[in-house]
């Protein structure tokens, strides 16, 4: 063989190598212990100036998510092959052994500002957030990465937080508190401490029966997914694509499954999108056996309009959480109801949801104010 036949075989063979370290490893589940690196599952990775999704890893996105200092938020799912979940109309769906749901909170970048930086965008435009199914890293700020990890034993909440590098996220038991600033579209800042939660509050918030106090998903119930997703392939119905991937098994048809609305679509009627914003905030505590039952305020999306739902009801305790105010809601009258005295406030013993969020959601707020003046009626002498 000649020297430039030598060199072209020598060259590639190095290519064929090179190509071979580069591929990622496997997705691992890990059963037991809790792993350092978030880069040791192998589910989201960055890759150059992108933080990639592993193979089989699918991305999803809720009709109305919750709230969490105007952070967005990537979704994925993975589940070992030829486990499905199986569908529920109302709860979460049954998962296999070995399922990992992640959830990355992150920021999108201001102009001028780098990840480094305090200040990150008050928006809700996810225009430059993506890259492909992936993030964009030149357009966005990492925060956290939740993991929610299905073992034999059940649901186990591991909290990672980013590194200033942006390239590793560290286990954070003790969880985490970062100095932040939103900067609005109009250049208006606000500082805020973006709060990471411990072990124990990630768990606090998805025990939503006290009497098992077993962990579950929130986000991952049909009402909740019934929706589209841009895909790398294109747009699909979320649910549809699950179990086009062999993820979900026992849809029914598609006008069987529900779906709530999307808070933020003021296209949609008023009440469905209030209704849809407690059942995401509020419904894993307030509810007939949540960690908050004893409230007897339910607001799960199929609770009834009734006191139930905070309808002319007195609070169960009198102090500084009622703002002086008789009934959770006054129909006709926010001003004069608890519910929204308690979203507007960030003074722990007064706001609500008691964690998961520093400043007070603006768009949220005036929501379910104007869902209270639209009611009819009056509480008597309240």
């Amino acid at each position: 063989m000649s020297k430039v036949g030598i060199l072209a075989a020598l060259l590639v063979a190095s290519l064929a190598l090179g190509a071979c370290a580069r591929a990622p490893q496997p997705v691992q589940f890990h059963a037991q212990g809790l792993p350092q690196k978030l880069s040791e599952w192998h589910v989201v990775e960055r890759d150059g100036h992108r933080l990639a999704l592993n193979q089989n890893v699918v991305p999803y996105d809720l009709n109305t998510p919750l709230f969490t200092d105007y952070a967005h938020k990537l979704r994925t799912v993975w589940m070992p092959p030829g486990t499905p979940a199986q569908y529920d109309p109302q709860r979460a769906f049954d998962f296999p052994v070995g399922t990992i749901l992640s959830k990355t909170f992150f920021y999108p970048l201001p102009k001028g500002e780098t990840a480094r930086s305090k200040g990150v965008a008050r928006t809700y435009d996810t225009t430059r957030d993506f890259s492909g199914e992936g993030l964009d890293l030149d357009n966005v700020r990492l925060i956290e990465t939740r993991l929610l990890v299905r073992r034999e034993s059940g649901w186990v909440a591991i909290p990672y937080v980013w590194n200033a590098a942006q390239d590793e996220a560290e286990l954070a038991r003790t969880g985490d508190a970062v100095a932040m600033e939103l900067v609005a579209d109009d250049g208006n800042r606000e500082a805020f401490t973006y709060v990471v939660p411990n072990e124990n509050q990630c768990a606090g918030c998805h025990v939503t029966n006290v009497k098992s106090r077993e962990i579950s998903p929130l986000g991952v119930k049909a009402r909740h997914l019934n929706r589209d997703y841009a895909y790398a392939a294109g747009k699909q119905n979320q649910l549809a694509h699950w179990a086009q991937a062999g993820y979900l098994t026992g849809t029914p048809s598609a006008e069987a499954v529900p779906g709530n609305a999307d808070w933020h679509d003021a296209t949609q009627p008023l009440d469905a999108r209030a209704r849809a914003y407690l059942d995401i905030n509020c419904s894993h505590c307030h509810s007939a056996t949540g960690p908050a039952n004893t409230t007897a305020l339910h607001f799960n999306i199929d609770a009834p309009v009734d006191v139930h739902l905070g309808l002319c009801k007195p609070p169960v305790a009198a102090g500084s959480g009622t703002g002086d105010h008789q009934f959770d809601i006054v129909p006709g009258k926010p001003n004069d109801s608890i519910l929204p005295f308690r979203l507007a406030s960030t003074e722990p013993g007064i706001m609500m949801p008691e964690q998961g969020r520093s400043t007070v959601h603006k768009e949220g707020l005036a929501l379910i104010r104007d869902w209270i003046a639209a009611w009819p009626g009056d509480c008597g002498n309240g």
